[in-house]
This record gives C-alpha cells, structure tokens and sequence, in this order.
C-alpha cells in the first residue's frame, strides 16, 4: 500500500540540542506497524536470599508467609502478598519449581543460575540465560535486543553475580544500574553529549530539548496521536524527573577519604523506594516505544553484597541487612523478614499497575508482556521451591488467577522458561533441562 502523506516513519524521531529520542507507535505511521502484530516481551525481576516461609502449622505462617494460604483458584493471600490482590486475574502464583542441578548448591550459588538452568556443581560453567534465548530472536524487531539491568551494575564474580543474564558460552553479561546511563545509552542519542550534559546541569530537561520538534510533528497528527504523544511526553518528563531526583545525592561534596571507600550508590542507599521505582519507570518506558522487548533486573544481590542489602533499614525500619534477616532466628524474625518481603512485593505490584495503566498502539502494556518475579531460593540457602509471579501476558493465552504448587519431580523451572518462550514467539523446542511446557497455567 502506498504512503500517504499525513503517514510517519517508524523510524521518526524528535531531536533537539543533540538529543535524539525514539517515538512510540502512532497511528499516522501507517498500516505497515499495524500489520506486524502486537509486540510479545519478556521481563524477569529478582530477589536475593529467599522469603518468609514460617512451619505450615506455625501461627506466623498466615501473617508473615510469602506463599498464599491454599491452592488453585481459591487462595487467599497472606498480608505479605495482598499488594497483589487487585492483580489477581492477571497473575499466577507458582511454587514448586526448582533447578535440579541447583538443588544441592549453596543457595547463593543458584542465584547464578536462576534463569539458565546450568550445572554448576563442580566447576563454574554456566550456560545460556533465557532472555538471552529471547533476544537472540526478538532482537531483529527492535533497536536494542535486551536491557541488562541491576542494583549494582557489572557482573560480581562466579557464584555471587551482579547481574541475571549470560550468552551462548555462559559468560555473564554486565548489567546497568546508574539510571542516568541508562537513559543516555538507550533512550537518546546524540554527537553533541557535551553540550546536552551542559544543558542539563543548567536544569533543563531532555523532554524541554525536544520540544520544539514534538510541537511541529503534533501539528501533523490526528487527535488520537496528540493524545499519545502528549503520555509519551509525560513519561518521558516523569522518568526525567526521577533520575535528577536520584542524581542530588550524587552531587553532594564528600570529604576526603580512602578512594576505595567511594560509594557511587548513593542514591539507592538513601532512597531505595525511588531507586526502584526510577528503575522500573524505565522499564516500561523502553517496552512503551519498543525500544526493546526483553529485560532483566536483579533488583539485589545474594548473600548481602551490594547496596541492595541496606534496604530494609531504610525500607521498613529493622536493624539488620536483607542477608541477616533471612538468618535471624529471634522473636521478631518473620515479622522483621517479612515486612521487608512485603515493602518488595509493593514495588512489583507498582510495576504491573504501572504496565496495566501504560498503552502503545496495541493496548496494555501488561497484555503483551510476561513477567516472572521471584527467587532462586525458598527459605535462606534452600534452592528448592523457588516463590515466583508471572503476571501479564492476557494475550498469550495464560490462565492465570490461581495458586498452583508443581511436583518437581516432574515439572522444572525450565519448563516455565520454555512455555515463555514459545508464547512469545520464540521457536524452541526446548530450554536447558526442560521437559516439555509447563501444564496448567499455559493453554
């Protein structure tokens, strides 16, 4: 079909002052966008350290245990999981699942191969992370193949890794995790990076740069498109907003000291809160104009390295990193350790809402995405019975809505790893140690 004048590039974009910003679907860019289908992603969240799970017969158990209270599709959520109540036909609980080669690792080693599957029992060598599988076939689709994101960037080192991906040859991929080179690699671009770092220490925003192009290109689009630009625009100003927000503890003068001792995480230190949720709005932001349609976010890291095991103080107040609570063995244990379980749950839930109430030109940004939360270990160093939500994916034909507890001698995590896969498209016949799809919840 011809184009017609009023139609726009895909590949449109706005510019201004050496930013260049990438345009989310519109209407006016023609029937060519629409006829390539709705876009299918992928999105994997973890957690160090395990979650409450108090004895079954214990009184604490109802309170403070992560997992809900029955099965199937009439559980009931225990306060550490209520924030995902409202949720609930768009999410299914899962338990049960496991790596069997990870079973007998110490738990934090798992961590390593949470989304691979791989046999690291006598030497380190890990193998192909599923969203790597992802991206390698949904890279030809968007500008980047994944996001590797992380509290606290790089790799780690073998059995303590910093972040969740590894390619063919099981080497890991470093992650990101200063928002504000999250921003300048994959949501602007640019030759002139000297004068727009300028600008913005001068208070402007990337969004101001570009506005006088956004104000031609909205004179050229229908109502529909003016009405999607201006929630483009408004994101884009919100994820501005945050990273600045974060970026003034950065800027804070220190005085001297030993330079190993320099903390370049300041931010999430001192709000955890708005780093996550910093990292997260940049999450749907890149999913809302397709810059990507695959994502990992360790959002802390095993066996209390890393800033992310000061959290909970700031968080919700206890006296003791994520790493000690899942240890303690006090009083107030569970209700320490699950406070914090629940402050994590709350982010997630923020996340899904923050998807459901985000649209491109196909809806939802939560219909046409999977999202698999959770843990490689269930209680402290146990690699068994991983707690996990996968949420989203409405289009996919997930049957969500229901608790369901697997048998790991028959289903594995890598059954799940493969039905994601195929549901988004990805033509695998299997996935590390999978034995087939996993049943139940994927029709």
């Amino acid at each position: 079909m011809a184009e017609k004048s009023w139609h726009l590039n895909r590949r449109t974009v706005l510019r201004g002052l050496g930013a260049t910003c990438f345009l989310p679907l519109l209407e006016c860019m023609g029937d060519s966008v629409k006829s390539s289908g709705a876009p299918k992603r992928l999105c994997f969240a973890y957690i160090p350290n395990g979650v409450t799970l108090p004895d079954e017969k214990s009184p604490e158990r109802s309170q403070w245990g992560w997992f809900p209270m029955g099965e199937g599709r009439d559980y009931t959520f225990t306060p550490v999981g209520s924030c995902f109540e409202p949720y609930r036909d768009k999410i299914s609980v899962l338990g049960g699942l496991s790596h069997p080669y990870s079973r007998k690792l110490l738990g934090h080693i798992a961590g390593d191969t949470w989304l691979t599957g791989g046999d690291l029992r006598v030497t380190y060598q890990n193998s192909i992370s599923v969203d790597q599988v992802a991206a390698e076939h949904l890279a030809r689709q968007t500008r980047y193949p994944s996001m590797v994101l992380s509290t606290d960037g790089g790799v780690g080192y073998k059995s303590r890794a910093t972040t969740l991906s590894f390619d063919r040859s099981g080497t890991a991929i470093p992650a990101m995790h200063k928002q504000r080179d999250i921003f300048e690699r994959f949501f602007s671009r640019g030759e002139d990076v000297d004068q727009r770092r300028k600008s913005l220490k001068q208070g402007k925003k990337i969004v101001d740069l570009i506005l006088d192009d956004s104000r031609r290109l909205q004179r050229r689009l229908g109502k529909n498109d003016q009405q999607k630009m201006d929630a483009f625009l408004s994101s884009l100003s919100s994820v501005e907003e945050q990273v600045q927000r974060n970026e003034r503890w950065l800027d804070v003068p220190l005085p001297p000291f030993d330079a190993s001792k320099l903390d370049f995480d300041a931010a999430a230190k001192q709000d955890p809160k708005a780093y996550l949720q910093s990292m997260f709005d940049l999450i749907v932001l890149a999913f809302q104009i397709d810059l990507t349609r695959v994502v990992t976010f360790q959002m802390a890291r095993e066996d209390g390295m890393g800033v992310s095991d000061g959290f909970p103080t700031k968080a919700v107040g206890v006296k003791a990193g994520h790493h000690k609570l899942s240890h303690d063995k006090g009083e107030d244990r569970w209700k320490n350790w699950g406070s914090y379980d629940q402050w994590l749950n709350r982010r997630v839930a923020e996340f899904l809402e923050k998807l459901n109430t985000t649209s491109d030109e196909f809806g939802p940004l939560l219909d046409n995405t999977l999202v698999l939360y959770g843990s490689a270990c269930s209680n402290s160093h146990n690699a068994r019975n991983y707690p996990l939500i996968l949420a989203g994916g409405g289009r996919f034909g997930v049957d969500h809505g229901q608790y369901t507890v697997f048998n790991e001698k028959h289903e594995r995590a890598c059954d799940l790893y493969l039905s994601m896969l195929r549901a988004v498209d990805v033509p695998v016949k299997s996935f590390g140690d999978s034995t087939g799809p996993l049943p139940k919840i994927f029709s």
